[in-house]
Parts: structure tokens; C-alpha cells; sequence
């Protein structure tokens, strides 16, 4: 029976460490692919807003042509400009590079009349120029010169006006004098009806354009360049990447406007999945999500990213299935080891004994033989006296037990005794206080009663009666309270590692809170608070403990560090470290600590408040909270008259708790780790 669950608790503990190994593996892979999925959306992120920067310096450079001929570039200059550029060899992806000409409604007919004159064009492959769509505008905002025209002939002569949502960038163009885009638009020269934008930068006359009134009076004209998202985007992504992520773009309006633009199908401008609108998606795998913000031409465009499972982010459940067989396999193949290890240690035992108790038998048959000649009397002496030692033995043995079983009493009355006498001594306090005023408050009453019953009692007898009572449960109930926080302390002492709620915090939160329940506390006591903790410094740990550790660190400088003085300044910093951690300094500009104090710190009980408010046990909560719960160090450095700091070092992600970790870790050499920690930067 013993042999079976001796192989069974073998069994059972090669599970658990599988399975922990199992989590751990997950876990790793996890951080994995969420390092890898966000290191390619930074990329696709930083490629899409490098190449719509190279087409808007692009648009710049042709507004500096047009800058210094002063507006005059004719065709032929615009072509060729355009032409030594090579945009569509070095960064293919845009539709066409237009200029837009201004025109007054009176000017209409000449200008018209002028492009139609020009001979030129049809020697450039130019078609029929012709105005459209009719309407009545003024100005006209028609687009002029086009490159290339193949592809593009239906743009060549567009009134722009006439669209309101050209209309729009073009007026905000003219009066910003910055590169603005259009919302989701479909190109009139795209039979397809893919979604595409227009930007555009200002041309002006030369001369002063710094005020609203100023650019529409030099406006000339505006330089485009033509998009199709679907182009665009597959030059700049990699179609390999496409099989393991999906990507959206959503148009979310200008920036000066005050709401964004929900993302619905109407301002999709790229669906990586597939034709816009298609069908349903596959799902990304748990938190391979994220989007980015970019700033194309004064709008908002929204980068929705998601990561799909494959190749290149791999959940590893095979992997994980592979090390869950193995290790199921070795513990099986351990515990039947061990069983038959002790079951052939149990043979050979029970060998080893028949065989001594065969070669006893034979040596007292041999005995026997050569005893015949012993008389009865000498074989009954023997047996006598081998009783007696019996007897002896066994009463030393009685005696021993007794005397083990007194020592292990006495340690356990002993450690009882410690322990009762100081929570006798730190209770002592405010239970009798709040004894004391109970008896004063009956009294008071007795008293109160006596009056009522003799002829009544007058309002200023009623108020002073009230106050007294008032100040009376004020007192109880603070001492109560002390009392109260005290059992509290007393229990965390032991820093139970199988309670507390994990869950992911921002650090600057549960700073927050914090100093909100201390706000009247350093008030009154006149103290300045600075803190210095990033917005988004996210722990994955116990927010209940970290909370406690900095209550505790609060309460003790405001007892401890500004004696003596009417005002005083902590400051709070916490900053990320490349390997998984965060480093936070609580450090206060009071009185300091000696050597000898700083080296008691965090003995239990230790206090140089003695019978003042101290219990000697908030270091001491702090100490075994951070190193047990948070499994991360502690260093304090001190000088008198120098101020204090704190210095803590936590994993931003806290180990998982065991609930094999015992009491005896952190008390023997605790008290060592203690010491060293005092000396650390």
C-alpha cells in the first residue's frame, strides 16, 4: 500500500511540474508573438508614414518650382520636372502628379479657349480638353497639367469645384498654406471604384502670404498628387506579411475637427482581407491587436492591425501538447521506477532479515549443543537478568519521551509568551483609553440622567453634555481604530503569499489613489508631495500590495522624518528597466537615521516611537511584502540630517505564487538578506 502511494505522490508531483512547465512555455511564446506582431506593425507603421512623407516633400519640391518662376511654368517644364523626378521608378504607388489652375468665372472662356489653342498638347498625347462638369462657380479650380495622362485622361480638365469634397481641402488649402488631403474619394478616372485621395499643397504669387486675406489673394493654384489606397499600401507592405495580419484603414476626418469620424464602411480606405466591405474576417489570436494614429495631410487615418494564426505567429499548442506527452510519460515511467525501486528494496530487506534470522538460528542451535552442560539455575540467572535490563531500558526510553515531550511544551509555551506579551503590550494602549473614556462616558450619563430626573436640564447643560459625549466617541472610536489597525499589522506580519488580487494596473493609479486617502493627513502636516511616475507604466502584479507598501512608507516618514519641523517634501519616481522591472524611489528630505537604526529597520517591533504611535512593525509588513508577495528587493540608504530614500526594484509582470513557499524563508537568512539590502545603491 505504502509502495503505491509513494509512486502515486510521484506521479502527481511530475503532473504539477509539467504543467508548470507547460505555462511557462505558454507564457514565453505568448510574450513572443506579442514582441514579433509589434515589432512588425511598428514597421508597416514606419514604412507607410516614411512613404507618404516622401510623396508630400515631393509635392513641396514642385510648389518650390512654381515659387521661383514665380507661377509661370509652362507644360512642357512641368512634364519634364516631373519627368527627371522618376517617382514612378523610385516610389511607385500614386496615381498621377496634377497642377490645379484658379480660375475666375469671367476668365473661364479665355483660359478654356487658350488650352485649346495650345498645339502642344496633342503633341504630348494630351486629349481634347474640355471643361467638366458644367457648372456655375466662381472661382473655377481646374485641373491643368496631368502626369501621366495615360490612365488618367478623364481628370484633364475637371472642375473641382464642383465636388464638394475637393472643394473643401482646397479651401482649407488655400487659407492654411499646408498640404491638405481629401477625404475618401473615388477617382474619376478609376472604373473600378477603389477608394482613393487627393493631396494638395497651395501655390501662391510671390509676395507676403501670412494672413488668410493675403493667400487668397496670391492663390495661383494648387499641386497634387493623386492616390489609390490599394496602390499605395502594396508598395509599402510586404505581401508575404499580408498572410499572417491582417490590416484596416479607417478615414477619421480632419484634425480641426472636434469628433473624429466613426469607423464604418464609409470611410474604410483599405481592407488588406480582401475587397472593401467583403465578407467576415479571420479571428486574430488573443492579443494580437493594436492600432496606430497617423497625420495624412491633416486628417486622421486609423491603423487597425490584427495578427492571424500561421507560420509566422504560431500559437505552439503542438509544442506545448508535445512537452505536456513528455513530461506525462517521464512522470509515469518515474513512478513505476520508483515503485519497483522500493519494492526491490523491500525484498531485499525482507531477505537480509531471513537470513539473520536463519544464521540466528543456527548459531543458537549451535549455542544449544554446546549448553547442554549448563545447569537450569545459571540459564534462569540469565534470563532474570536479561528482564531486568529490559525493564531498565524501557524505562529510560519512558523517561526520554517525557523529557521530549517537556521540551517541546516549554518552546511552545515560551514562543505563545512572546508572542501574547507584545500584542499585550501594543494593545494595552488604546483598549484602556478607550476603557477609561467608556467609564467617564457613563458617568456623563449617570450624571445627565440625575439632572434630567431632578427638574430638568438647560440647553447650554444639553450642548455641553453633547459635546462631551461627542468628544467622548471620537476618542473611543480612535482608539478602537488604533487598536483595529494594529491586529491588522500584526496579522500581516506573516505576509499570508496565497492572498491578494493580481490583475494588470497602471502604477500612476495606484499612486493616485494612494495619496488621495493620505490628501488631509499631508495638509496638516504641511508636506509636499512630488511625483515622477510615467502615465504608462503598466505592472501585471497586486495593486492591494503595492498600495500597502506605500501607506506604510507614507505613515512612516510623516511619524518619523519631519520631527521637529512644520513642513517637509517627499517625492515619489519610478522609472522602467530594460530587463522586465521597474525601479521605484520614495525618498523624503527630513532627519534621517543613524547607522544603528538603519541597521534595525526591519526587525519586527523595532521602533524609536516607543509608546508615541509607533508599532514597530511597518518596515517590517514592508520588508515581507515586497520581497514574498512581489518577489522584488528593497535598499535603503540614510544619513542623519540627510533625508531618507527607499529604494524598490519589482518585475513588472510578478511571478506566479507557489503554494509550496514556507514560513522559514525570509525569518533565518531573511535576517541576513536584510542586512545586505541596507548597503545596495
Amino acid at each position: 500500500m505504502h509502495l503505491r502511494i509513494h509512486g502515486f505522490l510521484a506521479f502527481v508531483l511530475g503532473i504539477c511540474i509539467t504543467v508548470w512547465v507547460c505555462m511557462f512555455v505558454s507564457d514565453a511564446q505568448q510574450h513572443n508573438l506579442r514582441t514579433s506582431f509589434q515589432r512588425d506593425t511598428d514597421k508597416i507603421a514606419r514604412d507607410t508614414s516614411v512613404r507618404l512623407q516622401t510623396y508630400f516633400d515631393t509635392l513641396l519640391s514642385i510648389k518650390g518650382m512654381y515659387a521661383v518662376r514665380n507661377g509661370n511654368v509652362s507644360r512642357a517644364e512641368f512634364n519634364h520636372y516631373v519627368h527627371e523626378l522618376r517617382l514612378a521608378e523610385r516610389y511607385p504607388g500614386f496615381q498621377a502628379i496634377q497642377f490645379v489652375r484658379v480660375v475666375p468665372a469671367a476668365q473661364l472662356p479665355a483660359f478654356a479657349a487658350g488650352v485649346r489653342a495650345d498645339t502642344s498638347l496633342l503633341a504630348e498625347g494630351y486629349p481634347q480638353f474640355a471643361l467638366h462638369p458644367a457648372a456655375v462657380r466662381d472661382p473655377h479650380y481646374i485641373i491643368e497639367y496631368n502626369e501621366p495622362m495615360v490612365g488618367n485622361e478623364s481628370a484633364f480638365g475637371l472642375d473641382l469645384a464642383a465636388l464638394p469634397p475637393h472643394k473643401r481641402a482646397l479651401e482649407m488649402g488655400r487659407d492654411s498654406n499646408l498640404i491638405i488631403a481629401t477625404e475618401r474619394i473615388t477617382l474619376v478616372q478609376d472604373a473600378s471604384g477603389q477608394p482613393g485621395f487627393v493631396a494638395r499643397a497651395p501655390v501662391y504669387r510671390n509676395g507676403p502670404v501670412d494672413t488668410v486675406e493675403q493667400r487668397r489673394a496670391a492663390l495661383i493654384g494648387f499641386v497634387a498628387i493623386v492616390f489609390r489606397v490599394n496602390n499605395l499600401m502594396r508598395e509599402v507592405i510586404d505581401s508575404p506579411m499580408l498572410a499572417h495580419m491582417s490590416i484596416q484603414i479607417h478615414d477619421g476626418g480632419y484634425l480641426r475637427d472636434d469628433v473624429p469620424l466613426p469607423a464604418t464602411v464609409d470611410t474604410l480606405m483599405y481592407d488588406s482581407a480582401g475587397k472593401i466591405g467583403s465578407g467576415a474576417r479571420a479571428l486574430p489570436l488573443p492579443g494580437l491587436t493594436t492600432q496606430a494614429t497617423f497625420n495624412v495631410g491633416e486628417r486622421r487615418w486609423l491603423v487597425q492591425f490584427q495578427g492571424h494564426a500561421g507560420t509566422r505567429y504560431s500559437s505552439g499548442d503542438l509544442r506545448i501538447g508535445l512537452i505536456a506527452a513528455a513530461g506525462t510519460l517521464i512522470s509515469a515511467l518515474i513512478a513505476m521506477l520508483l515503485v519497483a525501486s522500493q519494492r526491490n528494496s523491500a525484498l531485499a530487506g525482507q531477505l537480509r532479515r531471513d537470513i539473520a534470522e536463519r544464521e540466528k538460528t543456527e548459531a543458537a542451535l549451535v549455542q544449544t549443543q554446546h549448553g547442554l552442560e549448563r545447569s537450569l539455575d545459571e540459564l534462569a540467572a540469565q534470563k532474570a537478568n536479561a528482564e531486568l535490563a529490559h525493564r531498565d531500558l524501557t524505562l529510560v526510553l519512558a523517561t526520554l519521551k517525557q523529557a521530549q515531550a517537556n521540551l517541546i511544551t516549554s518552546e511552545k509555551m515560551a514562543s505563545l509568551g512572546a508572542l501574547v506579551a507584545g500584542i499585550a503590550h501594543e494593545l494595552n494602549t488604546p483598549i484602556g483609553n478607550s476603557l477609561l473614556t467608556a467609564t467617564a462616558l457613563s458617568d456623563m450619563v449617570a450624571e445627565f440622567d440625575r439632572k434630567l430626573a431632578d427638574g430638568g436640564v438647560k440647553k447650554s447643560a444639553l450642548d455641553a453634555h453633547l459635546h462631551d459625549a461627542r468628544t467622548a466617541c471620537a476618542i473611543i472610536a480612535s482608539s478602537l481604530s488604533r487598536a483595529a489597525e494594529l491586529i491588522t499589522s500584526f496579522k500581516q506580519v506573516a505576509v499570508d503569499q496565497t492572498s491578494g488580487q493580481r490583475r494588470r494596473f497602471l502604477l500612476a493609479g495606484v499612486v493616485g489613489d494612494v495619496l488621495a486617502t493620505f490628501a488631509a493627513q499631508l495638509r496638516r502636516a504641511n508636506c509636499e508631495v512630488v511625483v515622477e511616475v510615467p502615465e504608462q507604466l503598466e505592472f501585471d502584479s497586486y495593486p492591494g500590495s503595492v498600495s500597502q507598501v506605500l501607506s506604510n512608507l507614507i505613515n512612516n516618514a510623516m511619524l518619523h522624518a519631519f520631527e521637529g519641523r512644520n513642513s517637509g517634501m517627499i517625492r515619489l519616481r519610478a522609472v522602467a528597466q530594460g530587463n522586465g522591472q521597474a525601479q521605484i524611489e520614495f525618498s523624503d528630505d527630513g532627519v534621517g537615521m543613524s547607522a544603528r537604526t538603519l541597521h534595525q529597520i526591519f526587525d519586527p517591533f523595532f521602533t524609536t516611537k516607543m509608546g508615541q504611535g509607533g508599532s514597530g512593525l511597518g518596515m517590517n509588513i514592508v520588508y515581507n511584502i515586497v520581497t514574498g508577495v512581489l518577489h522584488g528587493t528593497i535598499a535603503i540608504q540614510s544619513e542623519p540630517g540627510q533625508g531618507t530614500t527607499v529604494t524598490l526594484v519589482l518585475p513588472l509582470v510578478a511571478p506566479v505564487r507557489d503554494g509550496g513557499e514556507g514560513e522559514g524563508e525570509g525569518q533565518g537568512a531573511g535576517q541576513d538578506l536584510r542586512r545586505a539590502a541596507l548597503t545596495q545603491p
